[in-house]
């Protein structure tokens, strides 16, 4: 079927294999019905999206020392020890504080591998308008190498009985650099504002990484593609003005090409993505009824535009049942596929809005796509 266009995403073809499990059927087919269901429901929707997904994940460390290697009134450069006494690891972390840095937000962002990060203008986005930044490179804890196989890094020594891919060692990153930022306590930082950022593969870090640590007060993934944001069940293709059509991007291709950033069972639904027990609206809701912001770009096929915006209303049922509907953002941009300083802006928007007050930006929730009926 085809999907008439009257903004700036042309979509061609769109197939919604079945439609999308129900979020709030139990196993033993019951509905929630209360927050206590809800809670148990949560503990299935953590098996499926998290533990099946992305493998068991490595826990707490036994330990995190903290290590000063550069300081300056506004950029600060640690290392994290942290692991276990017999298998220790460390990975560096920079904090870079705007100049008005008193109990500020934070952005934690794991992409430092990424030479974006570093751009003048992708920083000032959040430091010209008072929000700090914290960045590691999530390849000191597990390697990005396509050709290398699976579990090849520091991480996989630490915790050799868990199952889980390089998407998990990244997340775990987000995680002990909030506890390093709790152990300097640095009086730039407000620890209660911090959001959890990312892109692409970093998107889906970012996205997990706030699913598994409560502290993340904002998630906010950008633009994923498969395994974390978009939608197994839908299939499309399309495209935005000036470029040429392209499809998005499916399982069998991520498990093909990246299978070793995923759980080790995920390989098995991979020519059948109807068999998964769950979908992306899944993984969404476990981040709620804390602030799930997902950012995504109308030419960004590859990334399924039309399925992240199907998964993200979906998971706005369970932002609707916890009645935190007004902590569920989303938001289209023009262009393709890539970290803009103007997606880092509407961040720091949302950021701004809940620490001082400023009005939210007109561009949420603004599709570049005329919608499809629900797929849930």
């Amino acid at each position: 079927m085809g999907i008439v266009n009257e903004n700036t995403l042309h979509v061609t073809e769109y197939e919604l294999l079945e439609k999308l499990p129900d979020l709030f059927r139990m196993e033993n087919g019951e509905r929630v019905r209360t927050r206590e269901d809800w809670e148990a429901r949560r503990k299935e929707l953590f098996r499926t999206a998290v533990e099946l997904q992305y493998g068991t994940q490595p826990p707490a460390p036994e330990f995190l020392d903290v290590e000063t290697l550069y300081e300056s009134p506004l950029h600060n450069t640690y290392k994290i020890h942290t692991g276990t006494k017999e298998h220790p690891v460390s990975f560096r972390m920079k904090v870079i504080l705007p100049r008005e840095a008193v109990s500020r937000p934070v952005i934690v962002d794991g992409d430092l591998c990424f030479g974006y990060a570093m751009d003048k203008g992708f920083l000032a986005a959040a430091l010209d308008e008072n929000v700090g930044w914290v960045f590691f490179d999530r390849t000191e804890l597990a390697h990005d190498l396509q050709n290398e196989g699976r579990r090849k890094g520091a991480l996989y020594d630490v915790y050799p009985e868990k199952t889980f891919g390089a998407l998990g060692a990244w997340a775990w990153g987000y995680s002990r650099c909030v506890d390093a930022l709790e152990k300097l306590a640095l009086p730039g930082i407000d620890l209660s504002a911090i959001a959890f950022s990312g892109h692409s593969r970093g998107g889906k870090t970012a996205m997990l990484a706030g699913v598994l640590d409560a502290r993340a007060a904002v998630v906010n993934p950008n633009e994923t593609c498969a395994g974390s944001c978009g939608c197994y069940r839908i299939h499309m293709r399309g495209y935005s003005d000036g470029e040429t059509e392209k499809r998005s991007e499916r399982l069998s291709d991520l498990w093909k090409n990246f299978g070793y950033w995923l759980g080790p069972e995920m390989g098995r639904y991979a020519e059948d993505e109807t068999a998964l027990p769950f979908d992306c609206h899944f993984l969404k809701a476990l981040v709620a009824p804390r602030v799930l912001f997902v950012s995504e770009a109308a030419g960004d096929i590859w990334a399924n535009p039309v399925g992240s915006w199907q998964t993200t209303m979906a998971a706005g049922e369970a932002y609707r049942f916890l009645g935190a509907e007004e902590n569920l953002y989303w938001y289209f941009r023009p262009g393709t596929h890539f970290h803009e300083a103007r997606d880092v802006k509407m961040l720091v928007n949302i950021l701004l809005h809940r620490h001082d007050g400023k009005p939210l930006s007109e561009d949420f929730g603004v599709l570049p796509f005329t919608p499809p009926e629900f797929a849930f």
